[in-house]
């Protein structure tokens, strides 16, 4: 039975082709890694050097003088974590927000805006630390870890995508998504003067990643397709009456509508053209 579940969670992840199974399995991956390294120096030595040193070899350091030598932590650093908690609560917005954006988009502009968002991150983390004053004496000792700003990237695209989704958290109730968004912006922004002022910031750069692409892409311009393979084939379409049947929005009576629907009886209850009128709806927003 424990085979048969560890092969589920394998081909979910590995052979599924669903991008936000992917980036799941490999945090918890490098999770699992790092934190049974950790239990095992721990146990026989009470101290945790490989772990931290390992850490520190995927985190992003704010010394630009020691960045050139651990270039590709800007990549490595938004599948890792050290912390339960934060490992956690990363992986459970990725998936519930991750979830609503790919019903709308694809997993080539998914892929896109999660590494995107954690590039983002990072570079304004390293901006604001080489820049203001109030950083002059952390930059040494600094270093930046975790899928925060891919995840928080993910999350403010799919807020702006489609503002007025709603969702329910526990203690909360039904709450849009534009609102949970702009309450985690503000709460990022104030939190800078706070112990985790790097993690704030890259937040920060996810968040504006997130948000400026989705009104890239409602503009047309799609930058995931720097992902996208070239075709050797041309195929041309000439239904006409299809394109512009996709491409009609509904009113706003009907959008009101459909929204009142998922308050109801949850997004899943929607039919594909419902979600289909919301999408476009939200490009044209």
């Amino acid at each position: 039975m424990n085979k048969s579940v560890f092969h589920e969670l394998y081909f979910k992840a590995f052979k599924s082709g669903n991008r936000l199974f992917l980036f799941i399995g490999i945090n918890t991956i490098v999770f699992l890694a790092l934190g049974l390294i950790a239990t095992a120096e721990w146990l026989f030595l009470r101290n945790t050097p490989s772990a931290d040193w390992l850490q520190q070899k995927l985190s992003v350091p704010a010394f630009l003088q020691i960045l050139p030598y651990r270039v590709w932590s800007l990549l490595t650093y938004m599948f890792s974590h050290r912390n339960l908690f934060h490992f956690f609560f990363n992986m459970l917005g990725l998936y519930w927000l991750g979830t609503i954006f790919l019903d709308f988009l694809n997993k080539r502009q998914f892929t896109f805006t999660y590494l995107a968002g954690g590039f983002s991150g990072a570079l304004l983390y390293i901006l604001f630390y080489n820049i203001f004053p109030a950083f002059e004496n952390a930059i040494p000792n600094s270093d930046l870890i975790g899928a925060s700003a891919s995840v928080m990237a993910i999350v403010v695209a799919a807020a702006t995508l489609v503002p007025d989704f709603t969702i329910r958290l526990m203690l909360i109730g039904n709450i849009r998504l534009k609102y949970l968004a702009l309450i985690y912006v503000i709460v990022n922004i104030l939190s800078i003067v706070g112990e985790n002022a790097g993690g704030c910031i890259a937040h920060l750069g996810g968040s504006l990643l997130g948000y400026i692409y989705i009104k890239a892409l409602q503009n047309g311009n799609d930058w995931s397709k720097m992902f996208q393979k070239k075709s050797k084939l041309k195929v041309v379409q000439s239904n006409k009456s299809s394109s512009q049947f996709n491409n009609k929005l509904p009113d706003q009576e009907v959008i009101d509508k459909i929204l009142d629907k998922i308050s109801v009886s949850g997004y899943d209850s929607l039919s594909r053209s419902e979600k289909e009128q919301l999408f476009n709806a939200s490009k044209e927003k």
